[in-house]
């Protein structure tokens, strides 16, 4: 099924679709999007407590998806086991699964929801874009996608939810 849903995006691809799922996708290379919006969340007081846990959570994902799931998974990627597509970005070099784009893009635009609901929607939108474009691209399948989108959002609610914790035990003590 998984490949099956992959042909139906190849027949979708067009010049202009092309160049946007190629833009989207740059965006969250290495993570780099939501880091620099992280760094800026952090400079503002109002703010900084987001972009922290942001920054958390992506370490979180880093360590557990890219780090542990990649390896212990092992799962080839469509493009290395159908070379019949061609490519229209670099051939990744590291397992499909989950996807590290769409983990870190959750990770982050849930982590933003949570603070700021009017945020989160414009970065949820963002998030999904970034992953459709990696299955769009043929560099990751479906299921990849999902298991990306679902230990974000896990890591993204744990998270915030010991940083809740931990601030009411302060509050407390005072």
């Amino acid at each position: 099924m998984d490949f099956e849903i992959l042909y139906l995006l190849d027949k979708m691809h067009n010049p202009i679709l092309d160049k946007i799922m190629i833009f989207l996708t740059n965006l969250g290379n290495a993570g780099i999007l939501w880091i620099a919006i992280a760094i800026i969340l952090i400079c503002f007081k109002k703010t900084r407590k987001c972009g922290i846990l942001m920054g958390i959570s992506m370490i979180i994902g880093l360590i557990v998806g890219n780090g542990l799931l990649k390896h212990l998974v092992a799962r080839q990627r469509p493009c290395w086991l159908d070379t019949n597509i061609p490519l229209l970005i670099p051939n990744p070099k590291d397992y499909s699964f989950p996807s590290g784009h769409t983990l870190a893009s959750f990770e982050a635009s849930i982590m933003i929801l949570m603070y700021n609901k009017k945020w989160g929607i414009g970065a949820i939108i963002v998030a999904l874009g970034i992953a459709f474009s990696r299955m769009y691209l043929f560099v990751h399948f479906p299921t990849d996608i999902l298991g990306g989108a679902i230990l974000g959002i896990s890591i993204s609610i744990v998270v915030y939810k010991i940083a809740k914790k931990i601030e009411n035990k302060k509050v407390q003590k005072e």
